[in-house]
């Protein structure tokens, strides 16, 4: 499993870009997942319905108690290290709830915090 300081060698890292998603970003996106992955696992959490895109990602965070926590990075070729500090999260009704509740932004070092903080506030 991805461990955080695997990730903090992506900080200012410019990756490839094109019409076909880059192996850089692959290999990375490979390792934000399976820090994801840990981190729900540590907090008994499931991470569902990974939505894997050209140079971004999204995916939803499932609640021993079937609530839900949606969570987005930013294109990481033109928003330069929002992967690291600036990841869309908010409540959600359910794994295909895209909508969600109210935006909120945090960073990779404080997301399992946040979620935990969101999971207990979601109204659903």
């Amino acid at each position: 499993m991805a461990k955080l300081q695997e990730l903090k060698k992506y900080i200012d890292y410019e990756f490839s870009t094109g019409i076909y998603t880059g192996e850089d970003y692959k290999a990375f996106q490979t390792k934000y997942i399976n820090y994801l992955k840990a981190m729900c696992k540590d907090n008994h959490w499931q991470l569902v319905n990974v939505g894997k895109n050209h140079y971004c990602f999204s995916a939803f965070i499932k609640s021993s108690h079937n609530k839900y926590v949606y969570i987005s990075i930013s294109d990481v070729r033109y928003f330069s290290n929002e992967w690291y500090r600036h990841i869309l999260v908010r409540t959600a009704k359910n794994e295909v709830d895209y909508r969600g509740g109210f935006n909120n932004y945090t960073t990779l070092e404080r997301l399992a915090s946040k979620v935990a903080e969101l999971l207990e506030d979601v109204p659903f």
